[in-house]
């Protein structure tokens, strides 16, 4: 079958993609074969394809494609989570640009609005994925705010609070001001912001005036010394002795507050004494606590100041810091200002500077549910790749901290609370339970006398329960544990991969919920990727304007480009640093492929002519290569070396098959090749694709169905994956000597201008396969192959070495014997050396009396060999001297 001069992505993958989805290849059920699920971490309903997605799905997809071809029923499960805080955002944007605003509609109407948005933009994401060549069964596609996930998450929040493990409480919270809402800590991003640290005069109190003396104190946050309920010291600060038991005034108020003494003030950072505002620091309503100190909000929700700032009532915190500055100028109260750099918390969704706050919310202990999910990682249950991140999760399983699941949103599961006249909560699935339940201690209760929480739970609260839920998205919250059929069958899934940041948010949480739910873990491999950064290691980011377009480079470079260019350079757990060159290898690689099979392709088979020596070497040897390398690849996939595996598959086709194997069966011009040998090309370029086809999908199927033979199958995707047959060590390292001569002969020819066309004579001393001398003859350009023996002494030439086995290239006329006289005696230097290196540690006593029995054997190894060659150098030597 004739094929194009050159391949076009654009004419193969969206054909082969639509072929797979009416197929129905993607889509898994239970039966009998041994399950290989995965579920993606499922990317932000408001989201668009970045080089991160790009990455992980990329890996996720070679994974599955892979377990499909071992003949193991893979499901991959796709879907998208509803994102309240950056989903809710964007539906506020746009309810702005119709001149609406949140505050004035209903909740009712509100959702109308986000679901109207959910269904405009939310399955993007997906598609762009499609793209991509991931082989999701899409048929299973889940939306964390599908109406029964939706009773899985209700029914969680339930269970957990019927276990009294869910509470209400005021604690301090991370406070989005522009999003209105609770914020976890993942979802703040610390930026080094320019700042400044102002010098304030807190006067020392003397019956409720100020004295004449003050001590300095540094802040970054002048507008907040209105809440401030205490000024510490470190107990051993000589410096402040004098101050213990003594009070101070609030600048500008001149509020008496204590001087306290605690531990945690650093006495070599600003001046040693700071201000203790409880309401608005986490680490100073740690102290607080400690020290049972008032804690005064000054900020409202939008963080403005209210009216226990006394002043400014109001004023946004920034403008008011401008304000309160001036003021203290004026009031004398202001020592100086130095300019400082610090970290500060903005948050992912509005950009808005985060403000710690005291808010009443609901919160989930978690002290008890992070003991197995850190022994299940401690002990290698589920096993993180690379596991450097043990560390890091064992630490935040140990300093496990309630978590804060209640958000002050309207786009998420609402929180199934309600509350009765006299101020009590009952918890329920729905209002109906929840007037059951209440009716039990107030009979005449109705309807209308229950009203539900406002707020929603949080995000990470609904997936946590993604394993489980994808397949039994009920059950969670049930105390039986029963799972259907195909929880049963696909639960514990096998391998994840996502980002490292969310190590804990998301991953540690799926096991604390597989453990409740399941009494199992959820997956058994976390294999965690680093971030895709530019190349000169920046994040990528809209603002910086590095991150390319994965839609557009696709269009570039095709998928499989792509996909090579991202997995060539990824190892799990170390960041990226993507150029544009990593794709466009890819590209190449691509152009490779399918070169190869037109080259193939259009050799003229001729039935009546025998296969050559050389062609028969090259199939033994090329086949024996494939099945090591499938042993190589197969190993890696076992460890996770994905970009390992891609290498050694890329350098088996590139190196070993076009630049080796090709070249040794490629016919003379006007000549055709024999069947048997062009037979057996066939074989093994199909082969061939098969071990490429997980990380090329679209190219390796558009081949393989140009290729004539009759198959089992009707796609490549669902045949199987070559395993490794049994072949020769020896004959493969016998090839590899010949290879590494033909590579010297070759040298030889640059060095001294001799055209490849000229042919050659070669003397060979050695364990050389003299069944493998064609292939030197054909590859080289070779009459004439004899033995060491009969060389005559006087000729001129070339010599080198390839292991022990010594060569020699006629030269005569052609040859400097003063230039090989002089490499000569450069390599005799450099082995003279490394001989005495050697014998150093063979001489030293303590050595050899600790040294391990094959290490002493593998140095006296290395001195035989440089012996040997030295002689035979000298020997050479000598000739050329003559």
């Amino acid at each position: 079958m004739e094929i194009s001069t050159k391949y076009d992505p654009s004419l193969t993958e969206d054909k082969w993609y639509k072929f797979w989805l009416e197929k129905g290849y993607f889509h898994s059920e239970p039966n009998e074969k041994e399950p290989y699920t995965v579920v993606i971490p499922p990317p932000n309903v408001t989201g668009v394809l970045h080089m991160g997605h790009m990455l992980n799905n990329t890996i996720q997809d070679v994974l599955v494609r892979r377990a499909r071809m071992m003949g193991k029923n893979a499901c991959w499960v796709p879907g998208t989570d509803h994102a309240s805080i950056a989903t809710e955002a964007k539906v506020v944007a746009k309810l702005k640009e119709m001149g609406l605003e949140k505050a004035n509609i209903t909740r009712e109407e509100f959702l109308e609005h986000a679901w109207e948005w959910r269904e405009k933009h939310g399955g993007i994401i997906l598609e762009q994925l499609k793209k991509l060549g991931a082989s999701c069964d899409w048929n299973r596609t889940t939306f964390t705010m599908d109406p029964e996930y939706n009773k899985s998450v209700i029914n969680t929040f339930v269970h957990f609070y019927n276990k009294g493990l869910i509470y209400r409480g005021i604690r301090m919270v991370n406070w989005d001001p522009e999003g209105q809402t609770a914020v976890s800590d993942e979802e703040v991003i610390y930026k080094e912001t320019p700042s400044k640290l102002y010098y304030l005069k807190y006067f020392i109190s003397i019956d409720g005036k100020p004295s004449e003396e003050y001590v300095e104190i540094a802040t970054t946050r002048p507008e907040t010394i209105m809440a401030d309920t205490a000024v510490c010291v470190h107990p051993n600060d000589p410096r402040y002795t004098k101050l213990k038991g003594k009070k101070v005034l609030i600048p500008l108020i001149n509020k008496e507050i204590p001087v306290i003494e605690d531990e945690y003030v650093l006495m070599d950072f600003g001046t040693g004494c700071l201000k203790i505002t409880p309401a608005h620091d986490i680490n100073d309503y740690e102290i607080g606590i400690r020290h049972n100190l008032p804690v005064i909000d000054i900020l409202d929700n939008y963080a403005r100041l209210n009216e226990k700032a006394q002043i400014l009532i109001g004023e946004d915190r920034f403008i008011a810091r401008k304000k309160i500055v001036k003021m203290l100028q004026e009031n004398n109260q202001l020592v100086k200002e130095e300019q400082y750099n610090s970290q500060v918390g903005y948050s992912e969704r509005t950009n808005a500077v985060i403000e710690p706050r005291l808010s009443l919310q609901w919160f989930l202990k978690m002290t008890e549910a992070a003991k197995p999910a850190l022994e299940y990682v401690m002990n290698d249950t589920i096993k993180l790749i690379p596991d450097k991140f043990k560390n890091t999760y064992r630490h935040w399983m140990e300093n496990v901290k309630d978590w804060c699941i209640s958000r002050q949103l309207w786009w998420g599961q609402q929180i199934p609370a309600w509350y009765i006249p006299d101020g009590k909560i009952v918890v329920a699935a729905d209002k109906d339970d929840a007037l059951a339940k209440a009716r039990l201690s107030y009979p005449d209760l109705t309807e209308n006398d229950l009203k539900q929480d406002e707020d929603v739970v949080d995000t990470w609260f609904s997936s946590w329960l993604w394993p489980i839920s994808v397949f039994d998205p009920t059950k969670p919250g049930f105390p039986d544990k029963k799972p259907n059929s195909e929880l049963a069958y696909y639960y514990p899934t096998n391998d994840l991969v996502t980002a490292p940041e969310i190590l804990f948010f998301w991953v540690a949480r799926m096991i604390m919920a597989g453990n409740e739910f399941c009494g199992d873990i959820p997956f058994k491999n976390v294999y965690l990727t680093g971030i895709v950064r530019d190349k000169q290691g920046r994040k990528m980011s809209k603002s910086l304007g590095n991150s390319p377009d994965p839609i557009k480079l696709m269009e570039r470079y095709g998928a499989d480009g792509v996909r090579v260019g991202m997995l060539l350079c990824s190892s799990a757990g170390n960041d990226i640093l993507f150029d544009e060159s990593q794709v466009e290898q890819g590209r190449n690689f691509s152009n490779k492929i399918w070169n190869a099979y037109r080259l193939v392709n259009g050799w003229n088979v001729d039935k009546d002519i025998e296969q050559t020596a050389e062609a028969a070497a090259a199939v033994k040897w090329f086949d024996g290569t494939l099945s090591e390398s499938l042993e190589i690849i197969n190993d890696h996939f076992e460890k996770f070396r994905l970009s390992d595996a891609l290498m050694h598959a890329y350098k088996l086709f590139w190196d070993d098959f076009c630049a080796w194997y090709l070249e040794i069966i490629k016919p003379e011009f006007g000549k055709g090749i024999d069947s048997k040998t062009h037979e057996a090309t066939l074989e093994l370029f199909e082969k061939l694709l098969r071990v490429l086809h997980p990380f090329m999908p679209f190219i390796t199927e558009e081949l393989w169905q140009h290729l004539a033979k009759n198959k089992n199958h009707e796609s490549i995707m669902i045949s199987e994956m070559p395993s490794p047959e049994n072949w020769s060590k020896e004959y493969t390292a016998d090839f590899e000597l010949v290879k590494s001569a033909i590579v010297n002969i070759r040298n030889v020819r640059q060095s001294k201008a001799i055209s490849p066309k000229t042919e050659l004579n070669l003397f060979v001393k050695g364990d050389v396969d003299k069944n493998l001398y064609c292939v030197i003859r054909k590859m080289a350009n070779i009459s004439q192959i004899e033995d060491m023996s009969v060389k005559d002494s006087g000729q001129t030439g070339n010599s080198f070495m390839v292991g022990t086995s010594e060569f020699f290239i006629p030269l005569e006329g052609m040859v400097n014997a003063a230039e090989e006289l002089n490499k000569i005696d450069t390599e005799l230097k450099h082995l003279e050396g490394f001989l005495k290196s050697v014998n150093a540690k063979l001489n030293n006593e303590k050595f050899m009396a600790n040294a391990a029995e094959n290490v002493k054997n593998t140095e006296l190894k290395k001195r035989s060999d440089a012996e040997e060659k030295i002689a035979k150098l000298l020997k050479l030597k000598e000739e050329f001297s003559k």
